[in-house]
């Protein structure tokens, strides 16, 4: 018989310390039990004097009725039967959770409680990549666990670049952003997967630690990018699932507004912009399964935040992932920038953003666009200005006139940059779905 259907008697082992508070456990229904007896036989006294023997017997040694004796001590019996029964199954199930997971033992409470709470959540699916992918997500993951972000692989800059051209593998930069703003692992941990060796190691120099391991699992699984995406996700027990768009090598092409002709993500906002179109190497790339099953399954689309035409756009230039958004009956919301981008958005307002999207899907992928109406602070439009960046204008009549709805208000934060707020923007989100 295999050992596994003893692995209950494993609780008994020496060392485990569960065996004292199973014992308080059940030192405390031995009691509530006693207590039980006491006062089923007050009960049949009172009611059909079954027993009168016994009452009695009381009345002759100690010159009281059964039951003023009986009662007091059987609800004795019974408080620290319950207290014992109480303190023996908490016990065990802080026992167990230190065991398991020292932090979540010392709120073991809160922690079932806002795991089951973000269970229930909405099912919410992310879609874009950049910077503005994974703030979105630090604050969504607030309000739900069941969250899905599709993310782009067409950078071919910095460390993902140049791991896609010497090893072949897929950018794992976006993924590696949003994998960290799921993560429920410990500071450290998340600290440790975001590092980026400096200039001092130089076979090392500005790759981040998380995209190494990304590579290093990505081979150990011989090439299955999706996989290792999944693997590094149980590492880091993320709140959510983390997907590429397409495990496809793609690029991204530009046709700029002078006409020029821009290859690679990298370049693109090298040229004189705006960008007009951007297409895919190869076109129309087979989109990740479980991407279009996430999506077919949402309560929620979102679109953005990010780059429009390199982190938004690429994932919509995907037939597979279009079409599922487009038949898909969940809200879906376009989140639009805060500022211009160089080289890709100059000059654009709010609409030529919304349109941008449109027009590349090539069929409705949303119906709310959030519209920040904000101004930021003069020092930082300042100090963007000198980068060729400006306030995007909210100019949300024309969006509402193309048929879309808009949800417009304060979606920033401000520090040294001008970004949208995680918090706001979740704030948002969940109003929309509730």
């Amino acid at each position: 018989m295999s050992m596994t259907k003893f692995s209950g008697l494993k609780w008994l082992y020496p060392g485990m310390r569960v065996k004292r508070w199973l014992l308080l456990a059940t030192f405390g229904v031995l009691l509530i039990t006693a207590a039980g007896l006491g006062l089923a036989l007050i009960a049949n006294m009172a009611v059909f004097d079954l027993v009168g023997d016994i009452n009695n017997f009381f009345r002759l040694h100690t010159g009281q009725p059964a039951a003023a004796v009986v009662l007091p001590l059987s609800l004795v019996l019974l408080g620290g039967g319950m207290l014992c029964l109480g303190f023996g199954i908490r016990g065990a199930v802080i026992s167990v959770a230190s065991a398991v997971s020292p932090q979540a033992a010392r709120g073991l409470a809160d922690a079932v409680f806002r795991t089951r709470y973000l269970q229930q959540g909405s099912n919410i699916v992310v879609i874009g990549g950049g910077t503005g992918l994974s703030t979105m997500l630090r604050g969504l993951k607030e309000y739900t666990s069941n969250i899905t972000a599709v993310v782009t692989v067409s950078d071919d800059g910095g460390s993902s670049g140049r791991l896609q051209r010497e090893l072949g593998v897929l950018p794992p930069g976006d993924i590696r952003n949003c994998l960290v703003a799921l993560a429920d692992a410990e500071p450290l941990m998340r600290d440790v997967f975001q590092h980026r060796f400096n200039g001092e190691v130089s076979g090392l120099a500005g790759h981040s630690l998380g995209n190494l391991f990304l590579v290093a699992i990505t081979q150990l699984r011989q090439g299955d990018f999706e996989q290792a995406v999944k693997d590094a996700a149980e590492v880091l027990r993320i709140r959510g699932n983390v997907l590429p768009s397409t495990v496809e090598r793609v690029s991204l092409r530009a046709v700029m507004a002078d006409g020029a002709v821009i290859q690679g993500e990298s370049n693109i906002e090298k040229g004189k912009g705006p960008v007009a179109q951007v297409a895919l190497t190869p076109e129309n790339p087979k989109p990740v399964a479980d991407a279009v099953e996430a999506i077919r399954r949402a309560d929620l689309i979102v679109l953005g935040p990010g780059s429009v035409f390199t982190s938004v756009i690429p994932n919509l230039l995907i037939p597979g992932i279009s079409e599922a958004i487009a038949r898909s009956k969940a809200l879906r919301v376009y989140i639009c920038n805060v500022m211009t981008q160089p080289g890709e958005t100059d000059g654009f307002k709010a609409s030529d953003h919304v349109r941008a999207v449109s027009e590349h899907a090539g069929r409705r992928v949303f119906d709310y666009v959030l519209v920040n109406e904000r101004v930021p602070r003069r020092d930082l439009l300042a100090k963007y200005e000198v980068q060729g960046q400006v306030r995007v204008e909210p100019d949300v009549e024309k969006i509402r006139q193309m048929g879309f709805k808009c949800i417009v208000g304060d979606f920033i934060s401000e520090t040294n940059l001008v970004r949208h707020d995680p918090e706001k923007l979740a704030r948002a989100i969940a109003r929309l779905v509730e």
